[in-house]
This record gives structure tokens, C-alpha cells and sequence, in this order.
């Protein structure tokens, strides 16, 4: 009779060791995976990040060509509005160069 209750004992103690165990591999298992989805969310970010800096400077060369293209036609039209004798061209002449002979 001793010998059984000593046996269920075991068995009890058995069980839990392996019931410890197990909870304990689930939450190692639980703590790499939760790893894992925080490894993946940071390269996410990153590469968004990544991304987004690239459409800014992206944006900023717009930005500067549009500047560039719009002060190169204000020097345009103030250098053709400062020439003496230069008057504005009209749409039918647009486009086209005119030639002025010049008295030797």
C-alpha cells in the first residue's frame, strides 16, 4: 500500500515537473516570437524611413529645379525688358528670332 501511494506520488510530481516545464518552453516560444514581430516592425520602419527620405530629397530637387526654372525665366525677362530698344514679344512672334543689321 505504501508502495502505490508513493508511486501516485511520483507520478503527481512527474506531472507537474512536466507541466513547469512545458509552460516554460511556451513562454520562451512566446517571448522569441514576440522578438521576432518587433525585429520585423523596426526593419518596417526603417525601411520606411528609408523611403520617405528618399521622396524629400526627391521633393527637394523639385522644389529646386522649379525654383531654378522660375528665376531663370525672371532674369530672362528682366535681361529682355532692360535691352534698349526691346519691346515685348507678341504671341505670333514667339518662338521666332528676329535679325538687326547694324550699320558698319
Amino acid at each position: 500500500m505504501q508502495a502505490i501511494k508513493e508511486k501516485l506520488h511520483d507520478l503527481n510530481t512527474m506531472r507537474k515537473a512536466k507541466a513547469e516545464a512545458k509552460a516554460e518552453e511556451k513562454a520562451h516560444k512566446e517571448l522569441a516570437k514576440a522578438r521576432v514581430d518587433i525585429a520585423r516592425e523596426v526593419r518596417l520602419a526603417r525601411e520606411a524611413e528609408a523611403e520617405m527620405e528618399l521622396h524629400v530629397a526627391k521633393a527637394g530637387e523639385m522644389a529646386e529645379k522649379e525654383i531654378a526654372k522660375h528665376v531663370s525665366e525672371d532674369h530672362k525677362a528682366t535681361a529682355h525688358n532692360a535691352l534698349p530698344g526691346a519691346t515685348a514679344a507678341s504671341p505670333a512672334t514667339a518662338g521666332t528670332t528676329a535679325t538687326r543689321s547694324f550699320p558698319c
